[in-house]
């Protein structure tokens, strides 16, 4: 029997899997022009009456000190051996997914946001509750993760009917689209405009408006979701922000407009929105990236962003297509099928060592990324693995929203920590 070879001499200089670079020195905070000490992100806590800051990283950690450690392997903060004493782990996943009304979702365009949207919808489906997908830009991968291929209009559709088929019912899912367009529409109508308000938004009018008061095109689009919020027409209402460039102007446009108009409509609905951002039990903002270095860099400065111009509490940053270590990745690809008593030609065993390192090198790299994205953004993680996919359907949602539900449950419990 011929013997596969491979020539050790060749193999890059990778890391070996769990092979994690330390810094020369732990993290010190992002150098930032604060006039004033940041606390760190907000994280809203249900069931701790109100939001309760993380604080960011120290030097040392005091025995019993409450600080939020780095997520280990698992996605559980500090691992099985460094567990606070004063947290209980094991969050109830309808009460995570009830601690505000409005979840807004944002991340860097391709992190899989729309996905992540529709992974969080079936959670929280799953977990009892009725749930309404809000898209801003006529995606349809929402439709298509829930097995449905029509486009998303302003009328509700239904994507997942409860067992009675109640389209209101616990466990059902309904999506909609809102524009600026649409919106105005119905404020119009709303306010007794019924008969001039299509032909204003046929004549342009809206354009005209946005140029002369820039950012009310995304105050009447949050707007919406504020009246939505308050008629209580589910109990989780998911918002599918743009993307984060776009997503910091879209939730700021609420206070420019409070600092431009003193008085009027344009006001009120300013105000109204902005109340609604800053109260963690009514909103929260939900940050996608993906375990890479442009994306934690992006979502890191989003972070601080959003708190700084918006003052919106940020639930767990959801880390996506996060690659699954493999052992028996740890064997030469010639010795492994030397031991599986196999004969392939030198090119193929050189394909699969190539293959082997490459997975090696991503899972090392992902690593590193993690481990920064903990000690740069003291919030917890949801880490979803990557699925080998090129569409997203029910199956494959299926394996996502089990991810999301089992990090969620890995969460501390925010009642018992100690005030």
């Amino acid at each position: 029997m011929l013997r596969a070879s491979w020539d050790r001499s060749k193999e890059p200089p990778w890391p070996p899997v769990g092979t994690r670079a330390l810094p020369a020195e732990p993290f010190q905070g992002l150098r930032r022009p604060h006039r004033r000490p940041y606390p760190g992100p907000r994280w809203a806590m249900v069931g701790s009456g109100g939001e309760r800051p993380l604080g960011r990283p120290v030097r040392s950690r005091r025995p019993g000190a409450t600080s939020a450690p780095a997520p280990d392997a698992t996605g559980l903060p500090g691992g099985e051996g460094d567990r606070d004493a004063t947290l209980r782990y094991g969050m109830d996943v309808r009460g995570f997914c009830t601690q505000s009304r409005v979840l807004i979702v944002a991340g860097k365009g391709g992190v899989g946001k729309t996905t992540m949207v529709a992974a969080l919808a079936r959670v929280a489906a799953d977990a009892g509750l009725s749930v309404l997908v809000v898209e801003l830009e006529g995606r349809t991968g929402v439709t298509a993760a829930f097995g449905q291929a029509q486009a998303l209009g302003y009328d509700e559709v239904v994507l997942d009917a409860a067992a009675d088929g109640d389209p209101v019912e616990q466990g059902t899912v309904r999506a909609r689209m809102v524009t600026p367009d649409d919106a105005l529409v119905e404020y119009l109508v709303d306010h007794g405009f019924r008969r001039i308000s299509k032909r204003l938004v046929a004549s342009g009018i809206v354009d005209v408006v946005s140029s002369a008061i820039p950012g009310i095109r995304d105050v009447l689009v949050l707007g919406k979701v504020k009246q939505l919020e308050r008629a209580g027409v589910a109990d989780l209402v998911l918002v599918d922000a743009p993307a984060t460039g776009h997503a910091l102007t879209f939730l700021s446009s609420a206070g420019g407009l409070l600092d431009a108009a003193r008085s009027g409509p344009v006001r009120t609905q300013a105000a109204d929105v902005a109340e609604l951002l800053a109260d963690p039990a009514r909103c929260q903002v939900v940050l996608v990236t993906l375990p890479e270095e442009m994306p934690v860099n992006e979502v890191v400065d989003a972070a601080y962003q959003l708190e700084d111009r918006v003052g919106v509490a940020l639930g767990p940053v959801v880390v996506n297509g996060c690659l699954a270590e493999d052992p028996g990745l740890d064997v030469p690809a010639a010795e492994a099928v030397e031991q599986a008593g196999q004969v392939l030609a030198g090119r193929l065993v050189e394909g699969l060592e190539r293959a082997r390192w490459f997975h090696l090198r991503r899972v090392a790299l992902q690593h590193e990324q993690l481990d920064r994205l903990a000690r740069d953004l003291p919030l917890p993680q949801l880490r979803v693995p990557y699925v080998f996919t090129d569409r997203i359907g029910p199956t494959e949602l299926a394996v996502l929203a089990s991810a999301l539900a089992g990090g969620i449950a890995g969460l501390p419990d925010p009642a018992s920590v100690a005030p």
